[in-house]
């Protein structure tokens, strides 16, 4: 009996000595359960859309009387809400309808920052593209640039003025007249010279330091176009005074591709190997293969300049800036006699030239004034244009980013009226991703 109860106790004593044994024992964390899946967040921006109309009448003047309800806008065929609302008369500044503030940032609100006072009603930036200004001209523009400072430019209007080369004129925003006389002293054109394009090296795709020019000239404007765009419930004129562009001038003179006897300018080198390959035979068509292949490599130099355009009559929508280009040559006759020029080339280059310009204002809504020597009549336009304004802004309802090019339609109303507007507008191409650093 004592044997049994022995053996319980001991089986008794053994099971309590385990339990405290694994009671001391530190538990097996659990595994931690799996973190929800962080979903993405999208973000849409949506960017107060600003459009300068000028709306006349039968006769031609101006209706400044009009209301937010005789206008109707329209994006791609739907109808928006005209959300801000800016009537210019004479330059005379009055807000009918503000825009609603943007929502606060998230993180620390800070204090309101104090309204900006400047209202100032008529924004000015003049372009000296003066890589593309004859020099012998220099006297023509600095006359053109003293009648814009006396027939365009009134006590109370902004304006900068900028240069593309040598002139090395950049005076920021201002309403000091005195600014732009001491500019105008400084303006001196360096284009180059049909025979420095003629006898000049020519790379792949043409002549390269003609297609170096006009990029530095649309790489400047692209900047003044950058900094216009924070500029809002204003009409923006941009005054571009240049010769205009051809990224193929002269090219049979440059090519040595005119007869041998002609009495014109041409490229000597070019022409003597065209010479010797006719002399030897080596080729049927007596031209040096190296000047066919340069011949049909510059081919698509006018599409490239299209393109160019293209580009840049974009952004001046996106900013919303009207531009009005001048040619200071005025009514161009024949080239300079002391530069010899084929006449049927000298044309083509001018024609082309004028074209570009042409393009420029018409598709951002200015006029080319090109071909002609009255400026007064001219500047008077411009003047008109940018004295008597609407402005008219609203959220687009379409939030589809890849729709990029976006068509507008604003419809008055009013009986007999009729509307100049932009038609169109680009948005912003979205920004290149950011690669990730290498570890």
């Amino acid at each position: 009996m004592s044997l049994k109860m022995n053996g319980f106790w001991s089986t008794a004593f053994l099971v309590a000595l385990t339990a405290g044994l694994s009671s001391q024992t530190p538990a097996k964390p659990a595994s931690p359960a799996p973190a929800p899946q962080e979903r993405p967040t999208f973000k849409v921006q949506v960017d107060l859309v600003t459009n300068d109309i000028i709306v006349r009448d039968e006769k031609g003047n101006f209706i400044p009387d009009l209301k937010k309800d005789e206008f109707e806008i329209f994006e791609d065929g739907v109808k928006q809400d005209i959300s801000s609302m800016t009537v210019v008369t004479g330059g005379r500044v009055t807000n009918v309808l503000a825009p609603p503030p943007p929502p606060p940032p998230e993180g620390i609100i800070l204090p309101p920052s104090r309204p900006k006072t400047d209202v100032s009603g008529r924004i000015f930036l003049f372009f000296v593209d003066d890589l593309h200004l004859q020099f012998h001209n220099t006297g023509r523009v600095r006359d053109l640039f003293k009648r814009i400072s006396k027939e365009l430019v009134h006590d109370g209007d902004m304006f900068g003025i900028v240069s593309s080369g040598p002139s090395s004129i950049a005076i920021d925003m201002t309403y000091d007249k005195t600014r732009l006389d001491e500019a105008i002293k400084k303006i001196a054109g360096s284009e180059l010279k049909p025979t420095d394009i003629i006898n000049g090296p020519s790379g792949a795709e043409g002549p390269s330091e003609v297609r170096y020019r006009a990029h530095v000239a649309f790489s400047t404007v692209n900047d003044l176009l950058n900094n216009l765009d924070s500029v809002h419930n204003r009409r923006k004129a941009l005054v571009y005074v240049s010769d205009g562009y051809d990224f193929n001038p002269f090219q049979d003179a440059r090519l040595g591709l005119m007869d041998p006897n002609s009495p014109f300018a041409q490229n000597e080198f070019a022409r003597t190997q065209n010479q010797n390959q006719n002399s030897d035979g080596t080729t049927s068509s007596g031209t040096d293969p190296l000047t066919s292949q340069q011949k049909q490599s510059e081919t698509f130099a006018d599409a490239d300049l299209a393109r160019e355009l293209g580009e840049l009559t974009r952004q001046a929508n996106r900013s919303n800036v009207t531009m009005y280009t001048i040619d200071p040559r005025g009514l161009v006759g024949m080239g300079d006699i002391d530069e010899q020029v084929d006449p049927q080339q000298w044309s083509e280059f001018v024609r082309k030239s004028q074209d570009s310009l042409r393009v420029i204002a018409e598709e951002t809504g200015g006029i080319a004034v090109v071909n002609q020597n009255d400026f007064s009549k001219a500047l008077k336009r411009i003047d008109a244009e940018t004295s008597d304004y609407y402005v008219l802004g609203y959220y687009s309802k379409n939030p589809d980013a890849m729709k990029r090019r976006r068509q507008v339609e604003v419809k008055v109303a009013r009986k007999g009226a009729s509307a100049w507007f932009r038609k169109e507008y680009v948005l912003k191409p979205p920004p290149a991703p950011v690669s990730s650093s290498k570890k």
